[in-house]
């Protein structure tokens, strides 16, 4: 057995061992006297997943990272791409190496964060603050091909030819949608392969939405900040809220949303110059992409475990389903909202502008998929399913779900397809093939159906995918999922049956009173900096700019006003479980 497994499947017994002592640590992610680290991993449920099923640990599984040189002369990369192997948490037999073979390749220190993050194992890791811990990123048995950009985009992107990959991850972005980019979404067309990219690290550094995550068929991740003390444990364990500051927002250029799914970026990664030099990544969507595409890696290898939830990956649709799994399961955060700042949810725009559909819950994802697949007709209260819509323009396919208890019920489903591109250079789109699908939820009586009521729907005309996330009635017990056309294509024909992806869930109504509500600066106490916070965004609001509804309607009328003053007045010296008094003043 190879040492690497034998020190991981040692670490899996001793986690549960400890997960049956403490529930308070397993529900951590398995604290013992040497802290797993990422800590973001734990924020996420990795850790929590692992103990669930120890065995998801990315065996079988191979990504594909995209990785820009560092250094360009003339123009031409210079092949400082890849991570360092010399690290203690990286393995060579790990990784294989593509690049053009001139210049000699050399290290990138953004690429060895990367692939420690995704991919790394160090039992004996230190940093010179937090002392000993237990370094283990998302999928460390996963294998992988690093490429060099311009090789990948030379040999891969060019001819339309994907790489011999499950997962493909890239963390690198161009704020305008180029032949390469739409390449990367002709790929997740046409192979069903799944593609995930940072969407951009937003205004602090000038930062739009960046393409290929910005793309239509690729996953797109925003960060969320860790919060803000002087305490570098406190910073690495909690993480707030996604901020316009580190992360950019949607939506794109045609109206589309974006980002996809928000997790945390700031983590302990190697650095390279070392071989057991971990250092803070500071909050940046690099390093968030690793942690949602490794979350798939893990999923991926369930599916290939499980011939039952075999269509999950299938290279019909598989991206389309996985990426409903991801965004359905998505945890809420303060302020999760549709569109713009409206009381209600804007129907055509089916997710946040910043947060996505919230931030990635490994579990959740797990648990969806476990649930396994459903065709149209009486389904389970969560499950997926890969599916067809036929072209005509009446045709439906409807999902029905029995809610014993509706009281503080909350029904999610998500639903996405891909868009249609040449399949050869430069990959113009073809919207003459495209679909505009429709969602909606219905409370039906099955007594009378008379008294059958539309509770909520999602029908974007420019994006390929829609949500529902929609509190259930109390006065109903049966509700109907339908997946139609939406009323775009009511007026042409429609070119073919449409490939789709669908997963929903019934969950309990989540708590609204999140610290972060309120303390808006993420220091871990509400005070005065979270008051001037709030005036400023209420300032900017009063002068419509697109980001003044980020922050502040704390009472989620559609307004943030005097009374959302009054709520953070009344909450003044809030504290959260994990305040330290060395927070920045």
């Amino acid at each position: 057995m190879p040492q690497k497994l034998v020190t991981l499947v040692l670490t899996a017994c001793t986690v549960a061992i400890l997960a049956a002592a403490s529930p308070a640590a397993a529900a951590e992610g398995g604290q013992s006297d040497k802290t797993l680290q990422p800590q973001g991993l734990s924020r996420t449920g990795i850790y929590g997943l692992r103990e669930i099923d120890p065995n998801l640990t990315g065996s079988g599984v191979k990504f594909a990272i995209v990785c820009r040189s560092i250094t360009y002369i003339d123009g031409e990369p210079q092949n400082d791409y890849r991570p360092s192997i010399d690290t203690n948490c990286l393995a060579d037999e790990q990784l294989t190496f593509h690049d053009q073979g001139t210049p000699p390749a050399g290290i990138s220190l953004h690429s060895t964060a990367i692939c420690s993050i995704l991919l790394g194992e160090d039992p004996n890791a230190f940093n010179p603050h937090l002392g000993q811990f237990y370094y283990q990123g998302v999928a460390p048995e996963a294998q992988a091909d690093v490429y060099e950009f311009w090789h990948f985009l030379t040999n891969n992107i060019f001819p339309g030819s994907p790489p011999k990959a499950d997962v493909v991850t890239a963390s690198i972005g161009n704020q305008f949608q180029d032949w390469w980019t739409r390449g990367f979404e002709s790929l997740a067309e046409r192979y069903g392969l799944i593609v995930v990219a940072g969407v951009g690290n937003g205004t602090a550094v000038h930062d739009p939405l960046l393409y290929p995550g910005a793309g239509a068929n690729v996953i797109g991740v925003g960060v969320v900040d860790s919060v803000n003390t002087e305490n570098l444990a406190t910073n690495l364990a909690h993480f707030s809220l996604a901020h316009p500051e580190h992360s950019s927002i949607g939506p794109t250029a045609d109206s589309r949303c974006k980002p996809d799914i928000v997790a945390p970026g700031n983590c302990l990664a190697a650095d390279g110059n070392e071989p057991n030099s971990y250092e803070p990544t500071g909050n940046w969507s690099s390093f968030s992409t690793p942690i949602v595409a490794g979350t798939i890696g893990l999923l991926v290898q369930k599916a290939k475990q499980d011939p039952n939830l075999s269509s999950a990956v299938s290279p019909e649709g598989g991206n389309c389903v996985i990426k409903a799994i991801l965004l359905n399961s998505a945890r809420k955060l303060p302020y999760w909202h549709k569109g713009m700042l409206t009381k209600d949810d804007d129907h055509s725009a089916p997710l946040d502008n910043i947060q996505g559909a919230g931030m990635l819950s490994a579990v959740g994802a797990y648990e969806h998929l476990t649930a396994g697949p459903a065709k149209p007709s009486d389904v389970p209260a969560i499950g997926w399913d890969n599916n067809l819509l036929e072209k005509d323009v009446s045709s439906e396919n409807i999902y029905r779900i029995n809610i014993t208890n509706p009281t503080d019920k909350v029904i999610t489903a998500t639903l996405a397809w891909n868009k249609h591109y040449d399949n050869s250079y430069p990959f113009e789109p073809t919207p003459d093939k495209d679909a505009d699908l429709r969602l909606e939820l219905w409370a039906v009586d099955t007594e009378n159906p008379d008294n059958e009521r539309l509770l909520d729907y999602s029908d974007s005309s420019t994006d390929n995918l829609e949500h529902i996330y929609c509190h259930a009635d109390a006065n109903y017990s049966n509700y109907e999922i339908v997946v139609l056309h939406g009323d775009a294509d009511e007026q042409n024909e429609i070119a073919t049956a449409e490939r789709y992806g669908l997963a929903w869930s019934v969950s309990e109504t989540e708590k609204s009173d999140n610290i972060f509500l309120y303390d808006l600066n993420a220091d871990g106490i509400v005070g005065e900096p979270d008051f001037k916070i709030l005036l400023d965004n209420l300032l900017i609001n009063s002068g419509k700019s697109p980001q003044g509804y980020l922050f502040g309607d704390i009472n989620t009328d559609g307004e943030i006003d005097v009374n959302d003053v009054e709520i953070i007045l009344n909450h003044k010296d809030l504290k959260a479980d994990w305040y330290t008094e060395d927070a920045p003043k």
